[in-house]
């Protein structure tokens, strides 16, 4: 049987943790964070991430700050953001330094996001981000 791999959800509310680990469960790994600052204590205690998707709008720390400082340690994970709201200038500008590889708009569509994914981790050998 193929090894899942594993994924880090960062997102300050409760009830889009459980949703997102129920819906992807079977397909990948999943481990969740109630913070950006706790994404960071994960990523810095467990080695074997391979994908990040982090929530935009979060107390303390927003989805690409806490992005920002997850890439200064971990550059080979594959990042995305998911929103609420429309695309902002900031998450734009994400996009255009390869900061992360896509967004998610809320409410999000369970395949688009799985496919994404299985198109990044298929392209990680040719694409650098």
């Amino acid at each position: 049987m193929e090894k899942k791999i594993n994924i880090l959800y960062v997102d300050d509310e409760q009830i889009n943790l459980q949703l997102f680990s129920m819906l992807f469960e079977k397909k990948f790994n999943i481990i969740t964070a109630l913070s950006g600052s706790e994404g960071l204590n994960i990523l810095n205690t467990n080695k074997d991430f391979s994908i990040v998707i982090s929530d935009m709008k979060m107390p303390g720390m927003n989805g690409i700050e806490f992005i920002k400082k997850a890439k200064e340690e971990h550059q080979n994970i594959r990042y995305f953001i998911l929103t609420g709201f429309e695309i902002t200038q900031e998450i734009s500008d994400a996009l255009k330094q390869k900061i992360i590889c896509s967004y998610f708009k809320k409410p999000f569509i369970p395949i688009e996001v799985e496919t994404k994914i299985n198109e990044v981790l298929n392209n990680t050998s040719s694409n650098t981000f």
